[in-house]
């Protein structure tokens, strides 16, 4: 069974940088295709970065610039470092991954809540 569990969310002001993790078990992060997605409360879902098997990496235009996205295939680990925050970077942050045959994203974390401050 795969489980993807998210920390490093927290309350930064703006300008500042957070680093957030995703576990992975039950699959690989080197063989999946790995993405970070947001959800701000009356909005809707974005997907904000994604890495995939052969590590190539996509961002969305808002994030391009300020956020990494990268993964530790030893550590069995996603993370996506993230700077230059801004007060709409506030979203709730949710780790996903797909087998790369899929076309939608087929597990998810419970996700870690960012809030930036002006």
């Amino acid at each position: 069974q795969v489980q993807l569990v998210e920390s490093g969310g927290g309350s930064v002001q703006a300008g500042g940088s957070l680093r957030l993790s995703c576990v992975a078990s039950g699959t690989t992060v080197s063989t999946y295709w790995m993405a970070w997605f947001r959800q701000a409360p009356g909005k809707e879902r974005e997907r904000v970065a994604a890495i995939y098997g052969d590590g190539s990496v996509r961002y969305s235009d808002s994030v391009k610039g300020r956020f990494t996205i990268s993964k530790d295939p030893a550590k069995n680990t996603l993370y996506m470092q993230m700077n230059s925050l801004k007060p709409e970077d506030t979203a709730m942050y949710y780790c996903a991954a797909k087998p790369p045959f899929r076309v939608d994203y087929t597990y998810w974390g419970q996700g870690t809540q960012v809030t930036v401050s002006s």
